[in-house]
């Protein structure tokens, strides 16, 4: 079953609300909140951001090509599905919505870590720290209800609105910060395997959403087009920004501090003077607000795209007379608070941030493998099939480094997610 048919006219996503999309769910916590995690890796986790920045852009290689087959919404769902057929198609589309709802309370905690730099109250109190995520939470779904073309405006706005605070603290990192706060170079003295393998999962949350711009594509004016563009850009423009902000935060906070630190880009905003950590808190909470804004709407075409090819209950693939799926939303939404009650029930916010993290990436990663397999089998007579190979051999080593929580836990949704379509496939009527 194929998508209602739109128009040129009628689509609401052009190149610069694409970009926005992908470049917006990429600049999100992973920069704002990813210089305290990658601190006690030491300063060997530039390697993996190097690594991280080849391999993601080897993605969008794969992402680019893919993008052109079709103009169906679902990437990596549609990809899978058209290259292996119902089962894996299913498979990969389950595991990266899991991957997605998971990550909306990851990001709601790392922007109540910058809401703390406002109220010591809410620093102490778990419980204030978790209302206030759930009211982001809600709040941004509100936004995707009122239709595709107002989450598409919010996105372009915030994108602009949190790039200005990026490159105030990479000047100032390189003007006013110094040599000695730098990390050791290996605090732990792991092994280059081992150091590559954790900076890239943790590197690879801050490239996450290479894909996103291809999920709504029903959506988007002229998307064979539109998309491969988009894509590529965004990579480029944000891998620069991001490894030039890390090594600025770094060079303008102590190692001693940066380690433990839930908002590192605000304790780095001190060299501004006094008025620095505030607005670079509020730009981080912007920036956070703006990727969460995207990584919603993506989840919510998801289940739309695979209840379009009957792979899930037909209620997902209603949308309200905007475009929105809100029910699709609806859902998302509480698993995501319910999966950040869960989460809050103990750890820190740094320790919750971490585990969901991971745990997001180990979901959102299979199906992009699965993706570079699709496009190595429509590419076997062409070079792009090399580059496939290497982006697929890139998110299987990107997996290896969500360590073993992550993948028991990631295994038993994945389990979850066969029992799903197993009922799918025994009560769906027959064509």
């Amino acid at each position: 079953m194929s998508e209602p048919t739109k128009t040129h006219q009628e689509k609401p996503l052009g190149f610069w609300s694409v970009w926005s999309l992908i470049a917006g769910i990429m600049i999100g916590s992973g920069i704002f909140t990813l210089p305290a995690i990658m601190a006690k890796i030491g300063l060997i986790s530039f390697a993996g951001w190097i690594f991280t920045a080849a391999g993601a852009l080897l993605l969008g290689f794969v992402f680019a090509r893919l993008a052109r087959r079709t103009e169906r919404s679902g990437s990596v769902f549609v990809y899978a599905h058209d290259a292996f057929g119902e089962l894996p198609g299913f498979m990969s589309g389950w595991a990266y919505w899991c991957g997605y709802w998971i990550s909306i309370p990851t990001l709601a905690t790392a922007f109540v870590g910058y809401l703390t730099v406002f109220s010591g109250t809410l620093a102490d109190s778990s419980a204030l720290q978790m209302i206030s995520a759930l009211v982001l939470i809600w709040a941004l779904i509100g936004i995707n209800m009122i239709s595709i073309k107002a989450t598409g405006r919010f996105q372009l706005v915030t994108m602009v609105l949190k790039i200005l605070p990026l490159l105030a603290i990479i000047a100032a990192g390189f003007f006013v910060g110094k040599s000695e706060n730098l990390p050791p170079a290996n605090p732990g003295n792991i092994s280059l395997f081992e150091a590559l393998a954790a900076a890239s999962i943790a590197a690879m949350w801050a490239f996450s959403g290479i894909e996103a711009g291809a999920t709504p594509a029903g959506n988007i004016k002229d998307p064979k087009r539109t998309v491969p563009r988009a894509i590529l850009f965004a990579i480029i423009s944000v891998g620069a920004i991001y490894i030039a902000a890390m090594y600025a935060v770094m060079r303008l906070v102590p190692y001693g501090e940066l380690v433990d630190s839930v908002s590192p880009f605000a304790d780095a905003a001190k060299a501004l003077g006094p008025s620095g950590p505030t607005l670079i808190a509020i730009g981080a909470m912007i920036a956070i607000a703006g990727s969460l804004n995207g990584i919603i709407l993506v989840t919510g075409q998801m289940p739309m795209a695979m209840a379009v090819n009957k792979l899930a209950p037909e209620i997902f693939s209603r949308v309200s007379p905007s475009g929105s799926p809100r029910f699709s939303l609806l859902v998302c939404g509480i698993l995501g608070s319910l999966l950040l009650l869960m989460s809050f029930s103990g750890g820190d916010l740094l320790e919750v941030f971490e585990t969901l993290l991971t745990m997001s990436m180990f979901m959102y990663l299979l199906p992009l493998f699965v993706s570079c397999l699709a496009e190595m089998k429509h590419s076997l007579r062409s070079f792009g099939v090399v580059l496939a190979a290497l982006a697929a051999g890139y998110s299987a080593f990107t997996i290896f480094g969500a360590g073993t929580e992550s993948m028991i836990w990631g295994s038993l949704l994945l389990l979850v997610g066969l029992g799903v379509y197993g009922v799918m496939k025994v009560t769906r009527p027959n064509p």
